[in-house]
């Protein structure tokens, strides 16, 4: 009996684990589109091995991935609706117009794969970042410094979710040179991402690129 209710037990536990791994895995852009829940979309979850990141970094690596796979359709149905939802009117916002005529007219590109050493680099910054509440890219530690290895980099500040990460340095108001907009979307192929609280914002994104 009791070792029929220890099987039991285990059975319940392990359904709870496949229960939340799912709901963990469900593809975070179908809240804003059916159309993401195609297999190719699955696909550009390429960090859903890489547990050394938390949920929500692997995920803001996802969604990256699915707007460079299909840049008008991440325009349409994504940047669309945050703007709306966020008060943002497009029309007269310049940042946003020429977001949309770039991915419009943008081609395909290739998902980015996690690389723990992007992420050592990036986990490095955000947490001495956040405990100083600094905003940029210098590195505040000598052990930062000695681990730092990007050939881009693009940091948030105060945006707490993956989406509104993306999107946000997508955008790139008030950065004439897009910088941040062309290192999400350049010819890169790994990445490591850390999020952690800072001091002044509340959160902060480091995103860390390596070329192919």
């Amino acid at each position: 009996m009791r070792k029929g209710l220890i099987v039991l037990y285990s059975a319940v536990a392990l359904l709870l684990v496949n229960v939340y791994v799912a709901k963990a895995q469900q593809n975070p852009l179908i809240a804003y589109s059916t159309e993401w829940n195609a297999p190719e979309y699955a696909a550009c979850n390429t960090a859903v091995k890489a547990t050394y990141m938390s949920v929500q970094e692997r995920e803001l690596i996802w969604v990256l991935n699915m707007a460079r796979l299909n840049p008008q359709l991440f325009a349409r149905t994504v940047v669309k609706p945050y703007s709306a939802e966020n008060g943002i009117d497009m029309e007269s916002q310049q940042y946003y117009r020429s977001l949309m005529r770039d991915m419009m007219k943008m081609q395909p590109l290739t998902s980015l794969i996690p690389d723990r050493t992007a992420y050592n680099s990036a986990k490095c910054h955000a947490e001495t970042s956040g405990k100083a509440g600094y905003d940029g890219h210098k590195r505040q530690t000598s052990q930062c410094e000695q681990v730092k290895k990007f050939h881009g980099e693009c940091c948030s500040y105060g945006v707490e979710t993956p989406v509104g990460v993306v999107v946000t340095l997508l955008v790139d108001e008030d950065v004439p040179s897009l910088g941040h907009r062309k290192i999400c979307l350049g010819a890169y192929g790994k990445i490591g991402v850390a999020i952690r609280p800072h001091k002044g914002y509340r959160t902060n994104a480091v995103m860390d690129f390596l070329r192919p």
